[in-house]
């Protein structure tokens, strides 16, 4: 079947959630400045979308803000629904979102296993059922899900028993979903990325912070925004269903 070329003078449109902060919101002006056309998600009552927005907008385009709690049923579909009727259909999916519990086991409750589940892997999945059916319509599709450092191996973290098996699900679910999905001009691929302390900081100035990994130096968002913009490329169609580490070679989940 192959992949279906976009209309002259109409950009990919893209969402981002959870780009409120962090390293969401530096993929989502990445893409801005790469000339996407956006949308992007934020928490009701968590971080304000003002600074994204603003800086999105800088970048180039006007961007449309969903509020979308992705921990509760039905609303990653809500937000992707909105985010297709306000922007004609929807190129890229980069589902950024994902709290994380850090905590022994023995401390945890099954609170924390739904939350980690429902919040990770249930809106990973929710994301994929809502945005699939206009991606296979128009023959073209990137979906980037993001996993924690070591997930694709199920590698072992002590005090992250309940997030890592929640992004190991990511993982397998994301990879086999590439297979489905391929023919159809659709990608699927994960990223990893290492631990990335200052989620604000650019590359610039991580470079001059030591870190304990191979490297050396500290990562940045402007690190993990360059994987996912690869990924959601047009050229990139032959790249699917792999996940890309960004770590500076770490092993281990943390530094």
């Amino acid at each position: 079947m192959g992949e279906k070329a976009e209309p002259a003078g109409r950009a990919r449109a893209a969402l981002v959630t959870g780009a409120a902060r962090g390293l969401a919101r530096g993929i989502a002006v990445d893409l801005a400045r790469a000339g996407y056309r956006l949308a992007f998600t934020c928490r009701p009552g968590g971080t304000p979308p003002d600074a994204t927005e603003q800086a999105v907008r800088a970048a180039g385009t006007a961007p449309v803000v969903i509020a979308a709690d992705h921990a509760r049923p039905g609303e990653t579909e809500r937000s992707v629904q909105a985010a297709e009727a306000a922007l004609g259909g929807l190129d890229v999916l980069v589902h950024a979102v994902g709290p994380i519990v850090v905590r022994r086991f023995a401390r945890c409750t099954l609170h924390d296993y739904g939350a980690m589940l429902d919040a990770n892997l249930r809106s990973a999945v929710e994301a994929a059922f809502a945005v699939l059916p206009g991606m296979r319509r128009r023959g073209y599709g990137r979906l980037v899900f993001f996993g924690m450092n070591g997930s694709h191996e199920t590698r072992p973290a002590l005090g992250m028993s309940l997030y890592g098996a929640a992004k190991a699900g990511v993982v397998a679910f994301a990879r086999s979903l590439a297979l489905e999905e391929a023919r159809g001009g659709i990608t699927v691929n994960v990223v990893e990325p290492g631990d990335i302390r200052d989620k604000e900081i650019g590359r610039a100035g991580a470079r001059e912070i030591a870190a304990n990994n191979p490297t050396g130096r500290a990562g940045s968002w402007e690190d993990v925004a360059y994987a996912v913009r690869f990924l959601v490329s047009e050229e990139a169609s032959f790249i699917n269903g792999v996940t890309i580490s960004v770590n500076g070679g770490l092993v281990g989940p943390h530094e």
